[in-house]
């Protein structure tokens, strides 16, 4: 496929989508605009009409996982699932997600790799966020009586769930300190048991 096969916008595309599975064979190491370009049947140059460099690329990647990202906390949950429910799924699809896409994981919280001053990153990343915000507001802890409450909750959340994400996927959790393999847990067997005021 050559540069001329693309219709207009369809290359931008096309280069997040073949740039995102690169990522997932190769990992950040792998990557290159040559190398998209490769993989997308367009010129070397022809990332740099879209992108300029590939920090331009890589931030709409890490654009795009944030909305999948969003896809996988708000993923199989009923219409009107309560909101403990509605927790333990945002949690778990968060730390799924990391699971499922490290390298691309890694990348969304790389400010070496990607520009977050970018709006395109910015909105999707707040879209992210937005979801840890839900399952925050009216959090029942002891910390709910505190200056900036909901800040408080959602900053603990997050440093909980992202924490278990990345200890996650580099497989600190596969051996125990005995030396042993340790039962398997998912985010919600070591969470408290968090209630809700309304």
């Amino acid at each position: 496929m050559t540069d001329r096969n693309y219709h207009h916008g369809d290359l931008r595309n096309a280069l997040i989508t073949h740039g995102l599975a690169l990522l997932e064979e190769e990992g950040l190491a792998g990557l290159s605009l040559r190398a998209i370009a490769a993989r997308s049947g367009v010129s070397h140059a022809a990332p740099k009409n879209h992108f300029g460099q590939l920090r331009g690329l890589l931030t709409a990647m890490a654009a795009e996982g944030f909305r999948r990202h969003v896809a996988f906390m708000r993923a199989g949950l009923p219409p009107r699932a309560g909101r403990k429910t509605r927790l333990a799924a945002a949690m778990r699809g968060y730390v799924r997600f990391a699971q499922a896409h490290p390298h691309l994981f890694s990348l969304m919280f790389s400010s070496q790799l990607c520009d977050f001053e970018d709006g395109e990153l910015q909105t999707a990343a707040a879209e992210s966020y937005g979801v840890l915000r839900e399952i925050a507001a009216g959090l029942d802890w002891d910390k709910a009586d505190k200056p900036h409450a909901a800040l408080r909750a959602e900053t603990m959340l997050w440093s909980l769930v992202h924490g278990f994400a990345q200890l996650s996927i580099a497989g600190m959790f596969a051996t125990g300190p005995d030396g042993q393999s340790p039962p398997a847990l998912d985010i919600v067997d070591v969470m408290p048991a968090f209630s809700y005021r309304d």
